[in-house]
């Protein structure tokens, strides 16, 4: 039996409203591809009727393959489970609030024509608030600074992928991932293209700013060890620092003969010292917290059900 030619995997989280508009779409692409294709979709624990318009879907498409999660795991654990359970030669990664218009996904499977591995979507341009465009400007211009290696600017998770990258990624176990981070590190040959980013077709956005700024944050410490050096820099100013101030102290009690007078000084001393301590036991305690993450080793997510794959 012939391998699948293009897998589309999509997470899902409450997106019951975008999911027959998006299905619609992704329906005329494929047809003109003219390739063997499947659609997976991970379903994220999903609160409404997401779950019920991808079983009707199925009935009428048995293309259509469902990963039903047990309960909301999270963005990068929808995106794993979506391409753990592809098996075509190339697959298109991409969200599910047709803010990824399946219309680009020619452009990006023709560049892939061209000989790379991996052709993900960069998106300069994006239809989003003035405040989520500073976050996300502010995101990767900091991770492009603190990252040990470097990393492309104004990607996400839109992207087409030939299978040796995907059996890389979907081997990787560790929890604490950033799969636009992962796919970069990996290496292989891999380009970006130009995308502007569309608004949501329905609905309101499922990643709040805690939920982003808790993606931000794991790929922040998962790619760099810079904060831990940070850490230990400040720790080394503030000590040369303290010694500065201990021979300032010497030398007017016992060569100036001028009393110190007042709290002002050594208060804000401590002051000054407690903050860095705190900073850097919080920046010490990130990474021990993702450490005891990866010891646990439980399972990065838990199907509750899969329908339309062939054992099911």
């Amino acid at each position: 039996m012939s391998r699948t030619q293009l897998s589309i995997a999509i997470p899902l989280y409450n997106e019951g409203e975008n999911v027959p508009e998006l299905y619609r779409r992704l329906k005329l692409i494929v047809k003109e591809q003219n390739k063997s294709y499947e659609v997976v979709f991970a379903n994220d624990g999903s609160q409404d009727n997401t779950l019920e318009e991808l079983v009707r879907l199925h009935k009428l498409d048995r293309n259509v393959k469902i990963v039903s999660l047990s309960r909301n795991f999270g963005h990068e654990a929808a995106v794993t489970a979506a391409l753990d359970n592809t098996c075509g030669e190339t697959v298109v990664l991409m969200d599910g609030d047709l803010q990824d218009a399946p219309e680009f996904i020619p452009q990006l499977l023709s560049k892939l024509d061209e000989g790379y591995d991996i052709v993900y979507a960069q998106h300069p341009r994006r239809n989003d608030s003035l405040l989520m465009r500073l976050c996300t400007w502010s995101f990767y211009l900091l991770l492009d600074k603190l990252a040990s290696y470097k990393l492309p600017m104004d990607v996400g998770a839109f992207s087409a992928m030939r299978r040796p990258v995907v059996d890389v990624l979907s081997a990787m176990s560790e929890r604490n991932r950033f799969v636009a981070g992962l796919r970069a590190w990996v290496g292989f040959h891999q380009t970006g293209v130009e995308y502007e980013k569309q608004a949501r077709f329905s609905g309101r956005p499922v990643q709040t700013f805690a939920k982003l700024l808790r993606m931000g944050l794991d790929a922040l410490f998962s790619f760099s060890y810079l904060p831990l050096r940070l850490a230990t820099i400040l720790g080394l100013v503030v000590t040369v620092g303290s010694f500065f101030v201990t021979l300032n102290v010497l030398y007017q009690k016992y060569i100036a003969q001028t009393a110190i007078i007042g709290w002002s000084g050594p208060m804000l001393s401590i002051l000054i010292i407690g903050g860095a301590q705190l900073v850097m036991l919080g920046i010490v305690g990130e990474y021990l917290g993702r450490i005891y993450d990866e010891v646990k080793r439980r399972p990065y997510y838990i199907v509750s059900a899969r329908i339309g794959f062939a054992k099911d």
